[in-house]
């Protein structure tokens, strides 16, 4: 155990799972320690464990005192005995008595292991954590490798950079109408990354809005740099969303720079998310200007907004009433909180 085979094992380790070896070096100290307090419990306040990486030695002592009367042997020892460890040992003096770390017993030895094997796993399950901590709000790739039938939940392999886990998707957070299956590549979008006592928990979602932007941002270069902005984003996953932009230049079509030659770009998004239907919409500081493309695809004649500031009423053509309010109110619900006002959509006919 105390030879230079162990140091390289500890470069090895260091080199493969990338744990430090000063943090190894430290669970090694206190498994030793763990291991000598197994077995010699009188002497545990006294021990020193002394690893030096450069020689590729661990020496593991016990102070003991120089008494001339013993009364515990755990800590004490008389000067005759002392005479072992030092030359001229007085009544007083504290002794560095060595440890034979192979003398240690079954069950000490067993301890010991166990510091070390925790180590690995605390040291793994930290890097996994960091790892994916970095990528919250952003999305991961990754792959089914299980789906209970029972529950509906999905186990997701994910990876990123070298680290990989296991995330959940729960039938809250999947698409619905979407159907997985083992082996299936997909996207997710990282919500959050959450410490528990079996390591790092990764909760990921399909149905998050901010799948939709990340995708958005990978799909459309303007995005990406900045030129245009996404403001705001309301979404019922599986069936419909509706995302307002605006652009930074004025050379710049938002709508068109997401919507793509052809439909192309937002066709990709769409599929990705099994279908989903996408309405990019124009965002305007003006309320009125907003909530009328806010309601696309259908016209809007006018919009007069309420006096509380939270409220309005949308104003349509007879003939386009059923496609404002959309088939069982979805286009007026998302249109709503897209913008974050009440909307009240009125036919031409009953405003007179």
């Amino acid at each position: 155990m105390v030879n230079a085979e162990f140091f390289d094992a500890i470069t090895d380790i260091e080199r493969e799972k990338g744990i430090p070896a000063a943090y190894m070096h430290e669970k090694i100290s206190q498994a030793l320690l763990a291991a000598l307090k197994k077995d010699n419990p009188d002497a545990a306040e006294n021990v020193i464990v002394n690893l030096d990486p450069e020689k590729k030695s661990i020496d593991v002592y016990i102070q003991m005192a120089v008494v001339e009367e013993v009364e515990n042997p755990a800590v004490e020892l008389t000067p005759e005995t002392a005479l072992k460890y030092e030359k001229h040992p007085e009544i007083g003096d504290i002794v560095h008595v060595p440890v034979e770390t192979k003398n240690f017993g079954r069950i000490a030895a067993q301890a010991a292991k166990q510091v070390i094997i925790q180590g690995i796993r605390e040291a793994e399950r930290g890097m996994v954590y960091d790892e994916f901590t970095s990528k919250e709000h952003e999305i991961l790739t990754g792959v089914v490798s299980r789906i209970e039938p029972r529950t509906g939940n999905i186990s997701i392999r994910i990876s990123s950079n070298s680290e990989f886990t296991e995330a959940m998707l729960s039938p809250n957070e999947q698409i619905k109408g979407e159907r997985l299956v083992e082996g299936d590549r997909v996207k997710v979008y990282v919500v959050e990354v959450r410490k528990s006592t079996r390591g790092p928990q990764v909760l990921i979602s399909r149905t998050h809005p901010g799948l939709v932007k990340r995708l958005f941002e990978l799909e459309v270069p303007e995005i990406f740099d900045g030129t245009v902005e996404i403001r705001s984003i309301a979404r019922e996953a599986g069936s419909r969303t509706k995302m307002a932009v605006l652009s930074h230049d004025p050379a710049v079509d938002p709508r068109g720079a997401c919507i793509g030659p052809k439909g192309g770009r937002v066709s990709a998004i769409g599929d990705e998310l099994g279908g989903e239907k996408i309405d990019v919409v124009l965002f305007s500081e003006i309320p009125e200007e907003y909530v009328a493309a806010a309601l696309s695809p259908a016209e809007v004649v006018g919009v007069q907004m309420g006096s509380d500031g939270k409220s309005c009423r949308a104003i349509v053509p007879d003939n386009q009433l059923s496609l404002a309010i959309g088939k069982e109110g979805q286009n007026a619900r998302l249109a709503a909180k897209l913008t974050g006002y009440k909307i009240d959509i009125k036919p031409e006919s009953d405003v007179g």
